[in-house]
């Protein structure tokens, strides 16, 4: 059995015993709350439950008015016409909405619903997304929960929020979640996040969680100040492999585990424990609060309150090749999605079997139209694509590691354990052919060959790629302690990251930039404080962990009798290394 932790949590220190979990002892608090308080005022975040919610605070608060933010927006068709430019009819991309909650709101129900609240006599609850328009509440509630959870909602027939689309295709409903609804939520969420009350955790419908606003606050900025690590998920796909049943500890009988995201701030949640209860939050809470002392401050200024970089685990031991695919150029994604960076990457080989490979770059000559006619009779299921034609097939190892800047075509074969190292902006994937396969919901996979043609570089060819993305391994220093490598990535690319093979210990000097690490080598590692400002942080093998900005000087210590191997990445400073 792997020691791999699963449901990684950080200590809340201060805080012991401060949850209150269950409906009844949490509507029993809020209801002492309104002995003295008039307005309870429950906002919360698309994808709760809103139906049990209802049903509780009638059953349990029986309040003299109830406002139900359902009523308060616009009507689903005035909102679909209102949002049809940005969601398009693709089922995975559209552009970016950097709106407003207000834009959604009936101004005239809202008006309405203000004067109800104003001239109501007895008790009050606002409830639902964005209820603190209505009212900012003399009691301010926040029903939190993590987008991973809402994912799988929608797969399980939720709508989006406002929506009768119960039915519709589970990706698009994604979408909407991720270029709108979670966009507004965010920008909503903080401008009442320092003066919330309470925060109810709801991802676990039946039984909730709550903390005092104070505590929930205290926890994010306790996390912001040592190394920690997100909730991990993992996801079957039609590509799917072996390897992280066992390394991951996973369900041995499930047919297969495709993905795992283990350090994406934006999908991933927090766990803080308090003791009596584990509160499970969006770790974009963490991000969006203290990004300053999470990203630093030169990070912080180029990108805002995003986090820029991406950890995830690509599986096919013993299953199959992913789909062959290039991600756009800045240019593009900006353009036509109203993204500012895009999604650079590469592929580190945590493992790899005998035949494993790596597809990456053109082959020399390549006929261009002559390839893209291809691929579309490929795709309209009339022959094969012949990849091995026109893209390079190069051999993979345990350890290798491949460079992969936007614009170049790429994908991992078959019987590899990728590592893949890259920048956030969500899947902004075109695949170009995905071999003739369906997705787990027995449907073609979204393809889009009309993106794909107008961001391949096509001077990207065997020689560049071989001298410039295989194995651009460098010796930084090497010593009695550790050897310290530069792995890449490519200069096109904003990230940096770099190997160390540890035989006790090294200092790293993360210059106040946040950095993400993996333990590729090794059963365990312990992280330590330079100054003494964290407790020591124990790493097991494959676990990638975050180390703050704020955490201006870390250890990394080998206490076993085998060196051990760590992954860094971090966003590259505008200076010279």
């Amino acid at each position: 059995m792997s020691n791999y932790d699963r449901f990684p949590k950080t200590k809340v220190v201060g805080y012991e015993n401060a949850a209150v979990t269950g409906y009844t002892d949490i509507f029993c608090k809020l209801k002492e709350e309104m002995q003295t308080a008039k307005v309870l005022c429950m906002d919360a975040y698309p994808g709760v439950d809103d139906s049990v919610l209802l049903e509780q605070i009638r059953q349990q608060l029986d309040p003299d008015v109830l406002i139900d933010m359902h009523d308060v927006w616009k009507e689903e068709e005035t909102l679909y016409e209102q949002l049809k430019y940005y969601l398009t009819d693709d089922r995975v991309f559209a552009h970016m909405y950097y709106g407003e909650l207000m834009d959604f709101i009936d101004e005239q129900r809202l008006a309405k619903a203000k004067k109800t609240v104003q001239e109501a006599e007895g008790s009050v609850v606002v409830y639902g997304f964005g209820a603190a328009l209505v009212h900012p509440g003399d009691v301010l509630c926040y029903l939190d929960m993590a987008r991973w959870e809402i994912t799988l909602r929608y797969r399980d027939g939720m709508p989006n929020y406002q929506c009768t689309n119960y039915k519709e295709d589970s990706l698009k409903k994604i979408k909407r979640g991720y270029y709108v609804e979670w966009r507004v939520a965010d920008k909503h969420k903080m401008t009442i996040f320092d003066r919330v009350d309470y925060f109810i955790d709801t991802n676990d419908t039946d039984h909730p969680k709550m903390v005092s606003g104070k505590a929930l606050r205290e926890g994010l900025c306790q996390v912001a100040n040592q190394p920690f690590r997100t909730v991990p998920y993992f996801d079957p796909g039609v590509w799917g492999g072996q390897w992280m049943k066992k390394v991951c500890n996973l369900d041995p009988e499930a047919d297969n585990y495709a993905w795992s995201f283990d350090g994406v701030p934006e999908e991933n949640a927090l766990h803080l424990d308090f003791g009596n209860a584990v509160m499970e939050i969006p770790c974009m809470d963490l991000v969006l609060r203290h990004p300053k002392e999470l990203l630093g401050p030169q990070v912080y200024a180029r990108f805002g309150a995003e986090f820029p970089i991406r950890f995830d685990f690509l599986d096919t031991m013993g299953g199959q090749n992913l789909s062959l695919q290039v991600h756009p150029v800045t240019e593009y994604i900006h353009r036509q999605f109203g993204m500012a960076y895009t999604q650079d990457e590469s592929y580190y080989m945590l493992d790899a079997g005998e035949d494993a490979c790596v597809y990456l770059g053109l082959k020399e000559n390549v006929d261009r139209e002559e390839m893209l006619e291809e691929l579309r009779r490929a795709n309209r299921g009339e022959c094969l694509f012949d990849a091995e034609k026109y893209v390079n097939k190069i051999p993979a190892k345990k350890h290798d590691h491949f460079l992969i800047p936007a614009g170049t075509i790429h994908c991992s074969g078959k019987n590899a354990m990728v590592l893949e190292i890259s920048a956030t902006p969500y899947n902004f994937t075109f695949k170009l052919w995905d071999w003739a396969r369906v997705g787990l919901d027995g449907l073609p996979r979204p393809v889009h060959i009309d993106h794909g043609e107008k961001v391949i570089q096509w001077d990207r060819t065997t020689p560049w790629v071989m001298d410039n993305l295989v194995d651009a391994f460098q010796t930084i220093e090497s010593n009695e302690h550790y050897t310290e490598e530069h792995t890449g990535l490519h200069e096109l690319e904003f990230l940096e990251s770099r190997r160390y093979w540890i035989e006790d210990q090294v200092q790293i000097d993360n210059r106040n930039n946040v950095n993400m690490l993996n333990l590729i080598e090794g059963d365990h590692c312990m992280i330590e404080s330079t100054d003494g400002s964290f407790a020591p942080f124990t790493v097991h093998y494959a676990e990638t962990f975050i180390v703050p900005a704020q955490c201006h000087g870390y250890k990394i210590v080998n206490d076993t009798k085998d060196r051990i191997g760590v992954i860094r990445a971090y966003v590259r400073s505008p200076k010279a290394e």
